[in-house]
């Protein structure tokens, strides 16, 4: 199962990830909003179906149809994991996250370098 992590440096990992969270879990809720259209979202196409998020104020689990994401925030860092069952669809989890997080955190300039992860860290 191929896997990537990313290690955002910043002080407001918490309101990020509680903003990702919150971003999607609406994405899940029947009657997504419609400003959601295909083209918006990394490479065009159709966006993952959300199936699950649940979030506390410093981790998180989003499980979407392409694969799951794993979010802690601390202090100074947040980092996300991201878990696919094919290389193309963690590539499209990585977009979509890189993509929105770019965008909450425009003001910030967030540094979203994805590394993947091998062997005994899976």
């Amino acid at each position: 199962m191929p896997s990537a992590e990313t290690r955002i440096q910043t002080g407001n990992a918490a309101a990020y990830l509680a903003r990702f969270c919150g971003h999607l879990a609406k994405l899940g809720a029947p009657g997504r909003f419609s400003g959601h259209a295909p083209g918006r979202h990394a490479g065009g196409g159709q966006p993952p179906a959300v199936l699950r998020v649940e979030h506390t104020a410093d981790a998180g689990s989003i499980t979407l149809t392409w694969g799951q994401l794993t979010l802690r925030a601390t202090a100074g860092e947040l980092m996300i994991r991201a878990d696919a069952s094919s290389q193309e669809d963690l590539d499209r989890i990585q977009d979509m996250a890189a993509s929105r997080l770019l965008k909450f955190g425009r003001r910030e300039d967030l540094d979203t370098r994805w590394t993947p992860v091998t062997g005994a860290d899976c």
